[in-house]
């Protein structure tokens, strides 16, 4: 898969992220949406929404993800600008990951305190994954082709 498709991939799963992050945030203020994710007692935006659990930092977590998703946005978006730059990859390794990483205790948080699973938070979660998964690809092949542009250099240099 070339890079180009990667950073569309990983884009395209920031948008969408986004629209879901927005989607959550309308859900959690406007109590009728809460029915559209509310299939049973398991599968439950409502039980979520009316947990108390809903912050993480004193940030609604609807906010973590739309802040978040923009975040990915930006910095893939900075990293398309220079495709050849290593560190604009890592950085996007590095926000999709600490992502990761509060969407795997926001996931602790529904599954064993609340009992319940929020459909549209798990959707952003699953989004956040694809992110980062293509985060990682890019930076291994932006690596990896820095080291390929590196190697002729350094073998003149032995001669």
């Amino acid at each position: 898969m070339r890079t180009r498709d990667l950073r569309s991939i990983t884009t395209l799963a920031a948008v969408l992220g986004l629209v879901v992050a927005i989607f959550a945030a309308l859900e959690f203020f406007d109590a009728s949406l809460r029915g559209i994710c509310s299939i049973n007692s398991f599968f439950s935006c409502a039980l979520v929404d009316q947990s108390g659990r809903t912050t993480t930092l004193g940030v609604p977590d609807y906010a973590w993800g739309i802040g978040g998703f923009v975040a990915i946005l930006v910095v893939a978006a900075l990293g398309e600008r220079a495709p050849e730059d290593p560190r604009r990859a890592y950085a996007l390794v590095a926000l999709t990951s600490a992502g990761i990483g509060l969407a795997i205790y926001l996931l602790y948080v529904e599954l064993a305190e609340i009992h319940a699973l929020c459909i549209v938070c798990a959707t952003d979660y699953g989004l956040g994954a694809i992110a980062w998964a293509g985060a990682i690809a890019i930076a291994l092949r932006v690596r990896r082709r820095a080291a390929e542009d590196a190697a002729p250099a350094d073998d003149a240099d032995a001669a």
